[in-house]
């Protein structure tokens, strides 16, 4: 099987989303003077981590839209029915401290690099192209993708296989020849796999599917296993995975 396209998810499997928010929100608790409200930092960060888990669950399922969700997770964070003007507000304030935050994971650029030679590239994104966009293009990256999409435009969001599907079409390529690359094991593992891709899992946590260590193992060992899943702790892998120059790095060992 030849594998001729990646499509990849953004948030934590090439860019830093966790570290990014977490930091912005630090920040930008400060700023507000709301973080006398907890018992520490890291509680503070823990409830907002809480609620964007659960709106962004709202989103995917078509219950909110993109801004809607956003506005939610002010209004349920601090605990305020605020208009949406004031919730929009608050969330770009937000903003500013989050996107100081950003960066590129350090395995990203010399994966994208070699994999250049050999494999086209697009993203699928369960986030907004207006979100997305500015994102790969202030990291510098968007110009390495031929197609860049996303769940607010396409109306369907992973880990429905129309949305895998879509960025198969995009690159004009059956899903056999596409591989999809994303940090989560039923989100972008599973469904790129029940879509039929190559889906491989970037588990940067580095927990274990096999032997169900950690606090998620629960939800990540799932015995039936699609046979095109590969499961890898760092994008150095990804090479020889595919097929290219395995220079930079050694097949994983989990099938």
């Amino acid at each position: 099987m030849t594998i001729r396209a990646v499509v990849w998810d953004v948030d934590d499997t090439i860019f830093d989303y966790t570290a990014a928010d977490r930091a912005g929100m630090r920040g930008h608790l400060a700023a507000e003077g709301l973080l006398e409200g907890y018992a520490s930092v890291k509680q503070a960060l823990r409830r907002w981590r809480e609620i964007t888990d659960q709106q962004w669950a709202r989103f995917a399922a078509g219950e909110a839209s993109f801004e809607g969700q956003r506005r939610d997770r002010v209004r349920a964070f601090l605990g305020e029915e605020l208009t949406d003007a004031e919730a929009d507000a608050w969330f770009l304030r937000y903003i500013d401290h989050y996107e100081a935050a950003w960066e590129l994971f350090p395995d990203v650029l010399p994966a994208l690099d070699i994999l250049a030679v050999s494999h086209r590239h697009a993203v699928l994104s369960n986030s907004s192209l207006h979100v997305q966009d500015r994102k790969l293009r202030v990291l510098g990256v968007y110009d390495r993708f031929e197609a860049v999409l996303c769940a607010a435009e396409l109306g369907v969001s992973k880990p429905e296989a129309q949305a895998f599907h879509a960025a198969c079409e995009a690159l004009a390529l059956p899903p056999h020849q596409v591989a999809y690359v994303g940090d989560h094991p039923e989100i972008d593992g599973q469904g790129a796999a029940d879509a039929g891709l190559f889906s491989v899992w970037i588990d940067r946590t580095g927990v274990s599917a096999v032997t169900g260590a950690g606090p998620d193992a629960g939800a990540q060992a799932a015995p039936d296993r699609p046979a095109g899943l590969r499961r890898i702790t760092s994008l150095a892998e990804l090479p020889a995975i595919l097929g290219a120059d395995t220079r930079f790095g050694a097949p994983s060992t989990f099938g």
